[in-house]
């Protein structure tokens, strides 16, 4: 048995914690430099307002119908996500974090009534951290997701499945006709791991519901759309073919790229950039225990703003695999000074990590070529990551960065910014009695 809980409407739940005032109103979260919707809460979706829209076209709701929008509190909603995991966590036996707002809980072995369970931590969560979830509950991770889009969708339009299944939703304890029947009302376009042009190909071909896509043959299935269609179809059908294990891979190239909020020109600031985010990437890699063994840097000017045209990038590569973080940025750094330019206005750059392998996998050794051997830097490494995750990110960070005392010239544009209420000592709400 196998559960999903999700944090509803997660970032704009997060901001209606610490302002109440906020809970029934249409709220959006904005992405880097406030550019689109990220996050919606209820009442903004009923005023139209879709995942990606530009906040130019709904900014007119702002004086029209009292629409609030602010920008991306990530360090916040990390916080609160580690908070909201650590209690979900009581629900079984392992836990495999899927997402900010989204868990795998084993509950394989749980004995009793395991939808009154799921109600209880459901209840556990909204009392000691204040974000509201539903949890679905099936014999595979498919179910288990599909479980989850319906009992949000019972609890957010009534009607549309039977109540009980509203909150917290067991498919597992459905009786087939019970079941057949939630199949047949579902879109399935719901289901995890049909996208929208998989979605298309199986409409046109008269397969609309769940339960067209459950009745289908499976080897028709795998013959016209691949094994990962036939994998779906299998665990429609109660047979796990998705192990949590197989989730949790690691990355094979770590990514850190940011839109500036306003141009730059000069090199000192974009070598402050790159360092930061290359610090990034690192810490990401020490994450999954991971090496790399070269660091791609590119920069860009906007496509969208008049001026001479500017984009290059270098793959930079380290002649031993590393996750040391002053390696990663002195490599970024030598590649942005190959290929910068003076006379333009870069809009964006980022860092890549590439060819990543595991560390215990470092099999192969090599001529020591340098005149001093150099120093295993994998303890400091480590301090530096429990200082950072303790005192906060950036705490420690090398020199190339810049200060932290003082904005950037690269930094985001964040006009809208909640405090960082569980983060920040200064941001720390005051309780009065």
């Amino acid at each position: 048995m196998i559960a999903l809980c999700d944090g509803n409407n997660f970032f704009a739940g997060v901001e209606t914690v610490f302002r109440p005032s906020l809970a029934g109103r249409p709220v959006v979260v904005l992405s880097n430099n406030d550019g689109c919707a990220i996050a919606r809460s209820e009442a903004a979706k009923a005023l139209g307002i879709k995942m990606g829209d530009p906040w130019f076209k709904i900014k007119h709701l702002e004086e029209h119908a009292g629409l609030v929008a602010l920008s991306a509190n990530f360090a916040l909603y990390g916080d609160m996500s580690d908070r909201m995991m650590t209690v979900m966590a009581g629900l079984g036996f392992s836990q495999l974090v899927y997402s900010i707002d989204e868990s795998f809980i084993d509950m394989t072995g749980i004995r009793g009534d395991l939808v009154a369970r799921a109600h209880k931590v459901r209840s556990r969560v909204l009392q000691w951290v204040g974000i509201p979830c539903c949890i679905g509950m099936g014999q595979t991770k498919t179910l288990a997701k599909l479980a989850n889009h319906i009992a949000k969708t019972a609890e957010r339009k009534p009607g549309s499945f039977p109540p009980h299944l509203a909150q917290v939703c067991n498919l597992a304890s459905l009786t087939p006709a019970e079941l057949r029947a939630i199949f047949t009302r579902t879109p399935v376009g719901e289901v995890w791991g049909v996208g929208p042009k998989i979605s298309e190909q199986l409409a046109a071909g008269g397969i609309n519901t769940v339960q067209d896509l459950v009745q289908l043959d499976v080897p028709t299935v795998r013959a016209r759309w691949g094994v990962t269609l036939e994998r779906t179809v299998r665990e429609l059908r109660g047979q796990s073919c998705i192990e949590l294990d197989d989730m949790a891979s690691p990355r094979q190239e770590i990514a850190c790229t940011r839109s500036f909020g306003q141009t730059v020109s000069e090199l000192r600031p974009l070598i402050e950039a790159v360092s930061s985010y290359a610090s990034t990437a690192g810490e990401k890699l020490r994450k999954q225990q991971g090496l790399a063994g070269a660091v791609r840097v590119f920069a860009h000017t906007s496509p969208f703003r008049p001026g001479p045209r500017y984009a290059r990038s270098m793959v930079v590569p380290l002649r031993r695999p590393t996750a040391d973080t002053s390696e990663l940025v002195t490599a970024a750094v030598k590649g942005l000074q190959a290929i910068y330019e003076p006379g333009h206005q870069i809009a964006k750059a980022g860092v890549m990590l590439l060819d990543l392998i595991q560390a215990d996998k470092l099999l192969q050794g090599e001529l020591n070529l340098e005149p001093e051997e150099r120093p295993d830097r994998t303890r400091l490494m480590t301090a530096v990551d429990a200082v950072n995750n303790r005192y906060g990110k950036g705490c420690v960070h090398v020199a190339t960065t810049g200060s932290t005392g003082r904005p950037s010239e690269w930094s985001m544009k964040q006009e809208r910014l909640t405090p960082q209420y569980t983060t920040r000592w200064a941001d720390m709400p005051i309780v009065r009695a």
